[in-house]
């Protein structure tokens, strides 16, 4: 658990005059449940995005399993798997075609591929589904295939951008079960939500606004800190106090 697997010092992203995310500096160990929280905008997805080398930090570093973000972008997207904040599979194909398509684009071999292809559509109870055209399925189901597509080639690390947006709360605390179930694969999970109940399911979180990390701990912690009860009145209090 001491193991240092994500580090980002005083990383910045801005589009023209617009600062998306604003200096932020943090450490992940391994096998933690790391939670960025804040309402829409916040920069959330951003900074997963440069964590993942998909988009490049105007100024600061960040590393990922060991790797340099700028420098090693393709080392650190063969470390990690990504569910993006829009569905991102094709609704042509079916559950099984889909994760076909993503086990090849992971480059794993045919016969591994099917061994993970069936114990994820099994864990994530996509079995029924196999053969059914992906725009045919419910969104929290499409949401479970999306994560299994991105565990396919057995990553340590993985980024969850929003992924139990738009699906009911059983879905969502569903959801969260398959999550915890990462840990006992020694598994590093991080995962961006608005939704403030969340924030409990995580070992810490950290609070955004406008670019900004404005809180970092555990909810016990933060919980203890400003003497509330629900993560949801520190949020609300954090945000009046850093306008």
């Amino acid at each position: 658990m001491n193991e240092i697997t994500v580090s980002a010092k005083e990383i910045t992203r801005r589009f023209g005059s617009f600062t998306a995310v604003d200096k932020v500096s943090l450490e992940v160990r391994h096998g933690e449940v790391f939670g960025f929280l804040g309402a829409n905008g916040a920069g959330k997805t951003t900074m997963i995005r440069m964590l993942c080398g998909l988009l490049s930090p105007t100024e600061g570093e960040a590393t990922v399993a060991g790797y340099d973000i700028l420098t090693q972008s393709e080392q650190v997207k063969r470390n990690i798997g990504y569910m993006s904040q829009k569905f991102s599979l094709y609704n042509d194909l079916t559950v099984q075609e889909n994760m076909q398509f993503y086990g090849g684009i992971y480059d794993v071999k045919p016969d591994i591929l099917k061994g993970r292809m069936d114990s994820w559509m099994e864990r994530l109870g996509l079995q029924q589904y196999r053969k059914k055209s992906t725009r045919e399925i419910p969104v929290g189901i499409k949401q479970r295939l999306a994560l299994g597509c991105s565990l396919l080639h057995d990553p340590p690390i993985i980024f969850l951008d929003e992924p139990t947006s738009g699906v009911d709360p059983r879905a969502r605390r569903e959801f969260w079960d398959v999550i915890y179930s990462l840990l006992e694969q020694d598994k590093t999970v991080f995962v961006t939500t608005h939704y403030m109940d969340e924030a409990e399911y995580c070992s810490r979180v950290s609070v955004m606004q406008a670019g900004r990390i404005i809180a970092m701990d555990s909810p016990q912690k933060l919980k203890d800190r400003y003497q509330m009860d629900h993560i949801q009145d520190i949020f609300i209090h954090l945000l009046r106090s850093n306008t």
